[in-house]
């Protein structure tokens, strides 16, 4: 077992790979004390949870456009360069909204807060396939499953520590979050800038269709890859509570915004628990079936979050949702990264970038649309069940995925 924990800590032995997760663990907290600030901000200001679908969908907008070029930015371009210019833009977004919220003028300009939203879905849109594809550079391919468990446990620490921080903020005036968020966008974009270790060249093939498509190409020909891709786009699309949060806080549990703090980051606490435990055992067994139960966890525990109405039982369904979505998570990205050649990963990695962008933040939109018609609690539980309905169908029409034992 010591030796088991020690090889998958061993990654922390590359320097460049420590400032490349610190970078990612600030851009995160960045992003997770802003959502948590614009979702009370928007919630407040209309007390409609169409509203808040809306936010999903200005976030989801520009990804399906931008995607074609994303990914031969990611191949083309040097993909450092690119997380600094998008730390920075997610800069300037938070720091334009400090000064609207400070102002007060964000009142009768609601529509800002979807503009900015759509300039951070589009910084994200680029940052994500060239820092996975840059972070595959750094570690030898033998360490990517550690590396890659290690990034989703940072991640998830900034999910965790983001909401809390965005809710412990909020009462000391809207604008703090805000603030907060700058600070954290800069600190990411310094450590970016210290990333010296020049990639493997990759060579700049010429823009054509051809080029431009080749990630979709590859991934409808890779039926393990498709399976996990689509089965993710479905199962989050269908089954995404996140969005909903601010209406339970404040209608269903009458709390505060320490609340929604908390229930924000309890899916991360989940996912950090499950993320550490695969990181130090270097799981790689039984991964297709690990996966689609992982999913069926998931809706069971969307389920039992719409069910609950005190926000403790709620927590609890969160967390084990945010550990299921985690295993999840890891299998596929693992998988995509071990079966995708270096040429085209970043413009495969553009196309599940979308497809993680989509099922979040479309998944946003359909809880917040279905809220409005049908109630939270009806919209929350319908999704739930349609994910392990999702399971249960892809188990069937992909059964390379549903067989494979291991990443390689």
């Amino acid at each position: 077992m010591g030796d088991t924990l020690r090889a998958g800590r061993a990654v922390f032995r590359h320097r460049d790979y420590r400032l490349y997760v610190a970078s990612r663990f600030m851009w995160g907290l960045g992003v997770q004390i802003m959502t948590v600030a614009i979702g009370w901000l928007v919630y407040s200001l209309t007390s409609d949870p169409f509203a808040l679908g809306l936010v999903g969908l200005a976030a989801f907008i520009p990804a399906v456009p931008l995607s074609i070029l994303t990914g031969p930015a990611a191949d083309r371009y040097d993909r450092r360069a690119i997380m600094i210019a998008c730390c920075s833009v997610m800069a300037a977004v938070a720091a334009g909204l400090t000064a609207m919220v400070g102002g007060g003028s964000i009142a009768s300009n609601v529509w800002v807060v979807y503009v900015a939203v759509f300039a951070i879905g589009s910084a994200r849109s680029f940052a994500n396939p060239a820092g996975h594809a840059l972070m595959m550079s750094i570690v030898p391919e033998p360490e990517y499953p550690s590396a890659l468990a290690w990034h989703n446990s940072l991640v998830q620490a900034s999910a965790i520590s983001g909401p809390i921080v965005g809710g412990l903020l909020l009462p000391l005036g809207e604008i703090a979050p805000f603030l907060a968020a700058c600070a954290a966008f800069a600190a990411a974009t310094t450590f970016s800038l210290l990333l010296r270790r020049p990639e493997r060249r990759l060579g700049k093939p010429p823009v054509t269709l051809q080029m431009l498509l080749a990630g979709y190409r590859f991934i409808w020909k890779c039926p393990v890859i498709l399976g996990a891709m689509s089965l993710d786009l479905i199962a989050v699309l269908l089954g995404g509570v996140v969005a909903l949060l601010p209406v339970f806080v404040q209608d269903v549990y009458d709390a505060g915004p320490w609340a929604l703090g908390v229930l924000r980051s309890a899916p991360a606490i989940g996912g950090l628990a499950a993320s550490l435990l695969i990181a130090n055992l270097t799981f790689r067994w039984h991964v297709g079936r690990t996966m689609f139960a992982a999913v069926a966890v998931f809706g069971l525990a969307t389920i039992g979050f719409g069910l609950s109405t005190h926000v403790l039982p709620a927590i609890l369904f969160l967390v084990i949702l945010g550990a299921a979505d985690m295993f999840s998570v890891l299998v596929r990205q693992t998988l995509i990264q071990v079966e995708t050649p270096n040429e085209v990963r970043g413009r495969v990695l553009a196309v599940h970038t979308i497809v993680a962008g989509t099922s979040n933040e479309l998944g946003e939109f359909r809880a917040g649309a279905m809220a409005a018609v049908f109630g939270v609690v009806p919209a929350v539980i319908a999704g739930g069940v349609a994910a392990i309905g999702a399971a249960a169908l892809w188990m069937r029409m992909f059964p390379d995925l549903r067989n494979r034992a291991t990443f390689r």
